[in-house]
């Protein structure tokens, strides 16, 4: 079964809403040079004691020093880090001998098919990857959060290659998720936006998309 992880999440209602709809896991944003979601480490931290066991709380990280993710992540209490820029100081061995039991998620940016070369180099030293549209190029970098999907054939291609569990982000809602699975096969898929009216997590458009992966899922 895919898993679903509901990214985005600001409120402990809206955690509640993605659990009950079948979110496996779910995404909590701190602070980021672009993008929606952001909210500060008191909130990640009261959600992040309410998830459930079973359920991953994901904490959405920018920084790229290790000794400040770790610290973050004591503040934060999630489960699990998801790492939406590369590492400039430090190494995710750092990470995952300072947090035992924690999962370390490095997200890879799919510009290209360089993307897959850094998947597979980084694939060895993580717990999984998540594949998503952003851009760390650009002035103003993009660290997820677009609403634009990338090139889904170099997704699979990274899924395919790697021995560690992966998540397919990007531009993902109702319309398309059923294609992306088809497409992909990852172990997870990622969703924010897509799922999103008015920037609050719409529940119908959450059943929806829930109904469209198990759909794929059965395919």
């Amino acid at each position: 079964m895919t898993r679903i992880k509901v990214c985005c999440i600001k409120s402990l209602d809206e955690a509640k809403m993605a659990i009950r709809n079948g979110a496996s896991a779910i995404g909590l944003v701190s602070e980021m040079p672009s993008g929606p979601g952001v909210i500060d480490n008191n909130q990640i931290k009261a959600i992040a004691a309410f998830t459930p066991p079973g359920v991953a709380s994901f904490l959405l990280t920018s920084k790229q020093d290790t000794a400040a993710i770790i610290q973050q992540q004591k503040e934060c209490g999630t489960n699990t880090i998801q790492l939406c820029d590369r590492l400039t100081r430090g190494t995710h061995l750092d990470l995952k001998e300072a947090m035992p039991g924690i999962k370390v998620i490095q997200v890879i940016h799919i510009t290209g098919k360089e993307s897959v070369k850094e998947a597979l180099d980084i694939s060895h030293h993580v717990d999984a990857l998540l594949l998503d549209s952003g851009n760390q190029s650009l002035e103003v970098k993009e660290l997820g959060g677009t609403g634009r999907i990338h090139d889904w054939l170099l997704s699979k291609k990274i899924i395919d290659s790697v021995n560690v569990p992966v998540y397919l982000a990007g531009g993902l809602k109702p319309a398309n998720i059923f294609k992306a699975i088809e497409t992909t096969r990852p172990f997870g898929v990622d969703v924010c936006s897509g799922i999103r009216s008015d920037d609050k997590l719409d529940e119908l458009k959450l059943k929806q998309f829930c109904a469209e992966v198990r759909a794929a899922d059965f395919k």
